[in-house]
């Protein structure tokens, strides 16, 4: 919702200023009548992300750790549930917090706090630390009164998605190192070794094979031209990495990352995972059911699945239940969505979900600890085919001229 700064008079006639967040100037209108306050001017807060105020320290900002946003999420429960007012807590823990960004937006909140705004605005104002979805369950816990357990809700999301950050990159960490000593390896063998043999096999002048030629011209070509190579490989994972950033190459790469052999399907459940304990966290706390798809389609962190949940809620608008939403979006297996419709049927959709994500991380897990065996066949035959290429265009040329030596 937008800022407005107000001017008024309270019971004693004494001007008040302030900043307050509303729909609608109307809106502000009512709320400061609600606090016997009446209005002398309201107009729209000026932007402080302004071009004038442009703070270059922040392209250098480090960003906050989800390490960081654990501890704070576990602390703020411990000092909410001894009774340690908000404020204090929250300046408190600013001066004990590693992270100089989250300190920053920590006494940023504690500010707003003193200015009337409530804790999960405040968090709002820095979406760049506090995601929606922490900030909604904030909101929940406010109005119901349990701060204390939206926290505890929070510490365990964090926690959840930690493990699954791991996964993830342990998932996608293999093949990346794999893929890129093969790249290192190809480089070494056709700018060092090829040449030696290519000098040989041309003071000895014997016909060379097939295999011999395709090596010799490949190492040529790499040393005549490997600058424009490393340049062609730059400019191309610029431009790659360029176009993933628009709204179309995020899309197309979130979806080709879930088409992957192998490893595609791992990533696939693992973000089911953490849509399906991001849904029911939200539920559990509250939040309607398609606010709750809204936010979760953030938590998701893949707009090709982010895309999906959006459906889901659009098909759930028209009038449809969860399951037919669920089965429409096609992402979910029939063992699943059975678990779904169990939970409409008892009323306990959360702790179904909780049960889906429990099955979905447990599958991620089995599949983790058997990626290295169902990827070594394929290395092991990548490594083969390089090593007989290689030993056919440099083994084959000395064999013949041996014999022919000995003939």
């Amino acid at each position: 919702m937008p800022l407005y700064d107000y001017k008024g008079r309270n019971t004693s006639g004494e001007l008040i200023t302030g900043q307050v967040e509303a729909n609608n100037e109307s809106g502000v209108g009512d709320l400061l009548m609600s606090r016997s306050i009446i209005p002398v001017e309201i107009k729209a807060a000026t932007s402080k992300n302004s071009a004038a105020n442009f703070d270059l320290s922040q392209l250098w900002s480090p960003k906050v750790k989800l390490d960081d946003l654990l501890i704070f999420a576990r602390q703020m429960y411990a000092l909410t549930k001894a009774g340690i007012p908000i404020i204090r807590a929250l300046r408190g823990l600013a001066e004990n917090t590693s992270s100089i960004k989250l300190r920053e937006s920590l006494v940023d909140v504690a500010t707003q706090l003193e200015r009337g705004r409530t804790l999960s605005a405040a968090m709002n104002a820095h979406p760049d630390v506090f995601s929606k979805l922490l900030a909604s369950i904030i909101h929940v816990g406010e109005n119901t009164g349990k701060l204390d357990e939206a926290f505890i809700q929070i510490t365990d999301y964090y926690e959840k998605e930690q493990e699954t950050r791991k996964q993830i990159k342990q998932a996608t960490g293999y093949p990346k190192l794999v893929i890129g000593a093969i790249v290192i390896a190809m480089f070494l063998l056709n700018l060092k070794v090829i040449p030696v043999f290519a000098g040989m096999f041309t003071k000895l002048g014997a016909d060379l094979p097939w295999a011999t030629k395709a090596l010799l011209a490949s190492s040529e070509f790499f040393v005549n031209y490997w600058v424009h190579i490393i340049a062609l490989m730059v400019g191309c994972i610029f431009m790659v990495r360029r176009y993933i950033h628009t709204e179309a190459g995020e899309y197309q790469w979130d979806k080709f990352q879930l088409r992957t052999p192998i490893i595609g399907s791992i990533l696939e459940r693992a973000m089911l995972g953490r849509f399906a304990r991001s849904f029911a966290m939200m539920l559990r706390s509250g939040v309607p059911l398609t606010n709750a798809l809204t936010l979760v389609s953030d938590a998701v962190d893949n707009v090709y699945m982010a895309r999906k949940i959006i459906t889901m809620r659009q098909t759930i608008e028209r009038g449809e239940s969860l399951l037919r939403a669920a089965n429409r979006s096609e992402m979910f297996t029939p063992l699943v969505l059975q678990m779904i419709a169990v939970g409409e049927e008892t009323g306990q959709v959360e702790d179904l979900l909780n049960e889906v994500a429990n099955y979905y991380e447990r599958e991620v897990d089995f599949d983790l600890k058997n990626l290295t065996a169902k990827i070594e066949p394929i290395l092991i035959s990548v490594v083969a085919g390089m090593v007989l290429i290689l030993a056919l265009g440099i083994f084959m040329p000395m064999f013949n001229m041996m014999g022919a030596v000995g003939g």
